[in-house]
C-alpha cells in the first residue's frame, strides 16, 4: 500500500502538511536510510523504515477515538449546516478520516466511538450481534416496577414496532426519576420513544457504555481521547 510521505507524517502527528513539507526540505526524513525531500514520494510503511531525525516512525493505519459527545452536535462526518462530531477533532486525528460508529441523537450526550476501521464498526453495528448499549436518563415522572416489567417484555413504539427486551434500572424515583437503560438495538430515538410509549418523557440522556467499552469519567463533555490497546482488543474480541 503506497502512501505519500507528507500524508503519512502528517497522519502521525509530525505537523500539518505544510510543516511536514518544510521538514522534508531540511533533509531530516529518510526512507530506508536515504534522505527524502519530495513530499510526493510514495512509501510503504509496512515494508519500509521511515525515520525523522534518526527516530523510527511507527505507522498506524487505524485510529480509535472515544468521545464524550456534547449536546447540539450531530453524529456525522460532515454537514453543511450543523456542527458534527468530526468538526470537534484535532486536524491530526481528522487526517485519518474517522467516522462515528452508530449515532447519538443531536441532543444526547455521552460515549461515541469514532474510527476508520470499517470491519470493527460493522461488527459493533450489525443487528445480528446485539451489542448492548447503556444510557443514563433523567425522566419527567415517576418510574415504577411496572415500567421495569414493560421494558423487560419489550415496548411497542409509536410506529407499531415492538422492541427487543431491555433492562431498566431505577436509580432514583420521584417526580424526576434517574434511571439506567440497556438496549440491544438502536432504533431512531429508541430510549425516548420507549418512555413516551409508557407516557413519560426523557429530559436528559447520556450514553455511558457500548458493549465492553465504558465512557471514561475523566472526559469532559466535548473531549475525546484515543482508545488504549487493551480497549481496542476488548472491542475486537467482544461477543455478546
Amino acid at each position: 500500500m503506497g502512501l505519500r510521505i507528507d500524508k503519512m507524517l502528517a497522519n502521525m502527528g509530525y505537523g500539518t502538511r505544510k510543516e511536514v513539507k518544510k521538514m522534508l526540505k531540511s533533509g531530516v526524513v529518510k526512507i530506508d536510510g536515504m534522505i527524502v525531500k519530495d513530499p510526493k514520494t510514495q512509501v510503504n510503511p509496512s515494508e519500509q523504515v521511515v525515520t525523522v531525525r534518526g527516530e523510527e516512525v511507527e505507522y498506524k493505519e487505524f485510529i480509535y477515538l472515544m468521545m464524550n459527545k456534547p449536546p447540539g452536535v450531530i453524529s456525522a462526518t460532515e454537514d453543511m449546516v450543523e456542527e458534527t462530531v468530526v468538526d470537534l477533532l484535532e486536524e491530526e486525528d481528522r487526517m485519518f478520516a474517522p467516522f462515528p460508529v452508530g449515532r447519538l441523537d443531536k441532543d444526547t450526550e455521552g460515549l461515541l466511538l469514532l474510527t476508520n476501521d470499517g470491519q470493527l464498526a460493522h461488527q459493533l453495528l450489525s443487528p445480528k450481534k446485539h451489542v448492548p448499549k447503556t444510557y443514563f436518563a433523567v425522566i419527567d415522572g415517576e418510574v415504577t416496577e411496572e415500567d421495569i416489567e414493560s421494558f423487560r417484555r419489550g415496548v411497542v413504539l409509536d410506529d407499531g414496532y415492538e422492541t427487543k427486551p431491555a433492562e431498566l434500572v431505577i436509580l432514583k424515583s420521584g417526580l424526576r426519576s434517574d434511571v439506567e437503560v440497556t438496549i440491544m438495538e438502536g432504533k431512531f430515538h429508541q430510549v425516548k420513544r420507549m418512555f413516551r410509549a409508557l407516557g413519560k418523557r426523557v429530559v436528559y440522556l447520556k450514553r455511558i457504555r457500548m458493549g465492553p467499552l465504558v465512557l471514561d469519567p475523566s472526559l469532559e463533555v466535548g473531549e475525546y481521547r484515543e482508545l488504549t490497546d487493551e480497549e481496542v482488543e476488548m472491542l475486537k474480541r467482544f461477543r455478546p
